[in-house]
């Protein structure tokens, strides 16, 4: 049987989100170390999601003036469209539903129906970031 965990990262293990980062969005989407490293998460919550004892999924939380964004969210690939960002991301909302505040992201073009299976909603036009087609979400509580 496999193990899934996943908790609010500590300072010690934000190394291992930023390790899946750099593989995801660094590596694979050819995203410059600048832009994904951008010194914010220090004002973030990162998340991590462990398949027995190896992290598979992160994302971060930072408070902005609009509300709650969700950021970076990454599964390495071996792992993806096997339920674990769902986990990750269903988590993450019950943990922040609560807040009363705007729950949003900026979702990449082709995860944009990923997000709307979980309650999110299109805000924006579609906008380039990183060199990648997103659009703005907004969390529409049920």
């Amino acid at each position: 049987m496999v193990k899934v965990l996943i908790f609010k990262a500590n300072s010690n293990q934000l190394e291992i989100a930023l390790a899946i980062r750099r593989k995801v969005f660094v590596e694979e989407q050819f995203v410059s170390e600048e832009l994904e490293f951008d010194g914010l998460d220090d004002v973030s919550e990162t998340y991590l999601l462990f398949i027995d004892d190896k992290a598979i999924a992160t994302t971060r939380l930072r408070p902005t003036d609009k509300g709650l964004k969700i950021e970076r969210f990454a599964v390495l690939q071996d792992y993806r469209n096997k339920g674990f960002g769902r986990m990750l991301l269903l988590f993450i909302l019950k943990e922040i539903s609560d807040f009363g505040k705007l729950i949003y992201l900026n979702a990449q073009e082709q995860v944009v129906e990923f997000y709307k299976n979980y309650g999110f909603e299109i805000c924006s036009n579609r906008f380039i970031e990183a060199g990648i087609p997103h659009f703005q979400m907004q969390y529409k509580k049920n």
